[in-house]
């Protein structure tokens, strides 16, 4: 089993923090929802804190590519990029233990939904329109937003992804606040009781097959 982070050992929560692990067995605990929600950045805070390795599907696309992302949007176009994405998250995934942050647009397939379902936990970070436009126009790496018009474009994404992104087995708000106030959600989330049932189910599920 994985160990707590040394340095924040007897942080409040821990033994939440036990309790989670011992039920998470080799499952991964996958991050998902719209760009500029925190997915990467929470998601390396959480894994810190669970003593987890963190690993970032975008970033795994990318080396197994040998190009960025907008690159590979440009050269093949959304669906090739969806592809490779889905393919790679599926080998990630057997990887767990681990917290493992997706790309914006990976659980809208359904196949990758099902394999998140399978062989991890689901968190949806969710974000309020506002947050998420102060996040992402720092950034000019974003393809989805390369329109005239970005905040119309994100708009369009939140109402076709936001239903989707509500099947995810927890969701926790992602607002200004420090990154370690969403660690400490997504633990509190995620250690509650409904949910602790599930992830006992799907491990002893897993072992019977």
């Amino acid at each position: 089993m994985a160990g707590i982070d040394p340095k924040t050992k007897g942080q409040e929560g821990d033994d939440d923090v036990v309790g989670l692990l011992e039920r998470l067995g080799d499952r991964s605990i996958v991050l998902v929802g719209l760009m500029g929600c925190g997915k990467s950045s929470v998601g390396r805070r959480l894994a810190t804190r669970l003593g987890l390795s963190f690993v970032d599907a975008d970033t795994e696309i990318e080396a197994a590519a040998g190009k960025t992302i907008p690159e590979i949007f440009e050269d093949y176009g959304e669906a090739h990029f969806r592809d490779r994405e889905h393919l790679v998250i599926k080998r990630l995934l057997a990887g767990g233990p681990q917290v493992l942050a997706t790309g914006g647009g990976a659980y809208m397939r359904a196949e990758t939904r099902e394999a998140i379902r399978e062989a991890g936990i689901s968190v949806w970070l969710k974000a309020e329109l506002d947050v998420l436009m102060r996040r992402v126009m720092r950034r000019e790496d974003r393809p989805l937003l390369k329109t005239a018009d970005p905040e119309q474009r994100m708009r369009e994404l939140m109402a076709a992804r936001y239903p989707i992104y509500g099947e995810a087995d927890v969701t926790v708000e992602s607002r200004d606040v420090s990154h370690e106030l969403v660690v400490k959600d997504i633990i509190c989330a995620l250690a509650a009781g409904p949910l602790a049932d599930r992830i006992v189910a799907a491990a002893e599920s897993k072992h019977e097959r």
